[in-house]
């Protein structure tokens, strides 16, 4: 990934007589200090002389012009799709191959997204203080229907979620999968922005819309797809790429069980707390409550900047970048902090034992690490593949590699017994590689039941939890 680049995405169809002179303005435009720009034009499948004259522009700007060619036409979306495949920038921005949006505005869209207060920015024509070419009336009352529906949705208040001009952080909209071909992935990409609870910024731009006469593609069928694209992403949730993220997602909507995981731990919880590996920040809500500091890390960009997003009003939390197995990372939390909370982390890594190291590194003297794995290596199969397990624990092995890191184990707790069972039939038995939202939504709301009966279960937990503090052991 390229820092401080940003990947202009040009979709490109039966353009000929409009793409020289949009890539000579994309080429042209201004761009805020130190940024640099890569133009990535994805032809999808043009009948005309669109590639030829692309593929000459691009011969004169050797590593700045990209040219991708569909071999036949599949839709905007798809061609939007292929160009955020192939983006290397901090970046990128949509810019369609006519002359409709001017790349003169590059840096209003980018201010949000270069000051960090935003992961998406949209280019309103509708927001006050701008120019437009005035032209139809029900395309406008169509453009406003389309996305009065998807603010409904999304809970958002767009004034204009049709527009082109779209931009995002790079490593965020790369971990979203986009399934529309055509101009369906304008709600598409906006529900799932809004869904993932992204920073969503909109700033006026200006407009010089062209008539159908002129060229103009999309028509009443696309305002159709679009209104069937906004029912199906309001009625099914399709946010994440990576599997384990979906199932994170999953467990985000169990509200109860979090709760009792919370209750758990917080009796060992300081004031000012180090949460490494929080992910989408499912047990952060639960912890950070009634914290001096809490200091909320992670090592995936997209993850980070969901927690940036959902936490941002936090004036006692900050999120930073942490790999538990990098030594230079580990050295601006150095005996910073009173608690580490590592919760499903440890199992994640080759070296674990290092990983540990570094966590008794982030205490203060007698301060607390609070390190949940799961356990049982009898019960690991295709969940535990699809959440990157490197293994399960038994609590012999997790007291001697936390000893050997230096820790005194205080003890060692056995946490959510009513599990295991299902936990071995769909991991080992029915080899799934999901959890059923059904059957979740029904635990969660029986939480209350087995938090009373855990401790009767006569069979091993699915987690084992060891509190371990940094003092000379005895």
């Amino acid at each position: 990934m390229l820092r401080h680049c940003v990947s202009i995405l040009m979709p490109l169809y039966n353009e000929e007589e409009f793409v020289a002179t949009s890539i000579a303005r994309v080429l042209q435009a201004p761009l805020p200090a130190g940024v640099e720009r890569e133009l990535i034009v994805v032809d999808d499948g043009s009948t005309d002389g669109s590639t030829e004259i692309v593929t000459s522009i691009a011969r004169e700007h050797p590593g700045v012009i990209r040219l991708i060619r569909h071999p036949q036409n599949r839709g905007k979306g798809a061609a939007i799709r292929t160009a955020i495949h192939h983006a290397e920038g901090e970046f990128c921005l949509i810019q369609d191959a006519d002359l409709e949006y001017n790349p003169e505005e590059y840096p209003k869209l980018l201010k949000p997204l270069l000051e960090g207060v935003a992961d998406a920015v949209f280019g309103s024509r509708f927001a006050v203080a701008s120019e437009r070419r005035v032209l139809f009336f029900w395309h406008a009352v169509a453009n406003y229907v389309l996305t009065m529906l998807s603010n409904m949705v999304s809970d958002l208040n767009l004034t204009d979620m049709e527009t082109c001009y779209k931009a995002f952080r790079t490593a965020v909209v790369k971990t979203i999968p986009l399934r529309s071909d055509r101009f369906g992935i304008e709600p598409e990409i906006t529900i799932k922005l809004a869904q993932r609870r992204l920073r969503i910024y909109e700033v006026p731009i200006s407009y010089y819309g062209r008539t159908y006469e002129e060229g103009k593609k999309i028509g009443f069928k696309d305002a159709l797809q679009a209104f069937v694209v906004i029912l199906k992403y309001w009625l099914h949730r399709d946010i994440y790429i990576d599997a384990g993220a979906c199932i994170l997602d999953t467990l985000s909507h169990t509200p109860r069980f979090n709760r009792w995981m919370a209750d758990t731990i917080r009796p060992y919880m300081g004031n000012e707390v180090l949460e490494i590996g929080a992910g989408i920040g499912n047990m952060t809500r639960q912890l950070m409550s009634r914290r001096k500091r809490y200091i909320v890390t992670d090592t995936d960009e997209a993850y980070l900047a969901e927690l940036r997003a959902r936490y941002h009003q936090q004036p006692h939390l900050e999120v930073d970048s942490c790999d538990l197995t990098n030594l230079t990372d580990f050295e601006k939390f150095r005996e910073l902090v009173d608690t580490v909370v590592c919760l499903n982390v440890v199992e994640h890594v080759e070296d674990d034992i290092l990983a540990l190291r570094n966590i008794y590194s982030a205490l203060r003297k007698n301060g607390k690490a609070i390190i949940l794995v799961p356990q049982g290596q009898s019960i690991y199969g295709t969940l535990d593949e699809v959440l990157g397990h490197c293994r399960r624990y038994s609590e012999e092995e997790l007291r001697m590699k936390m000893e050997q890191a230096g820790f005194c184990v205080e003890r060692i707790l056995r946490f959510n017994r009513i599990t295991r069972p299902g936990w071995y039939l769909n991991g080992r038995i029915l080899k799934k590689t999901t959890f059923s939202r059904v059957q979740l939504f029904f635990f969660d709301r029986l939480v209350w039941l087995w938090r009373r009966i855990d401790d009767w279960l006569p069979w091993q937990p699915v987690s084992i939890i060891a509190i371990g503090s940094k003092r000379e052991r005895l």
